[in-house]
């Protein structure tokens, strides 16, 4: 059974950092690409970033040059570092595991998700 667990959320004014964490178990982390997700009131899902298994990256436009996706297949942990955020950023941040290895595989397990604040 996959869990996923994430941290690092909270509060931050605009412009601050913040470093979220996820730390994957039940499968084999190595051979799935992870990935990033937000969700804000009244919006849909949106990708923020993404990483495979061997460590290729995408990012949302929004994001691009602010967020930096990483893992440590080691540890079984993937994070995610926010620097200049901005209040568009305030949302509900879960981390996924996908059924594949590659960029773009579909997400099928997720975290139980981590709020994040930014203040104006």
């Amino acid at each position: 059974q996959v869990r996923l667990v994430e941290s690092g959320g909270g509060l931050v004014q605009a412009g601050g950092s913040l470093r979220l964490s996820c730390a994957a178990s039940g499968s084999i982390f190595i051979t799935a690409a992870m990935g990033w997700y937000r969700q804000a009131p009244g919006n849909q899902r949106e990708m923020v970033a993404e990483i495979s298994s061997l460590g290729r990256t995408n990012y949302a436009d929004s994001v691009k040059g602010r967020f930096i996706i990483s893992r440590d297949n080691a540890k079984s942990t993937v994070s995610l570092q926010m620097n200049n955020l901005e209040a568009e950023d305030t949302a509900v941040y879960y981390c996924a595991r996908a059924r594949g290895a590659a960029l773009g595989s579909e997400f099928v397990f997720w975290g139980q998700g981590t709020q994040v604040t930014v203040s104006a």
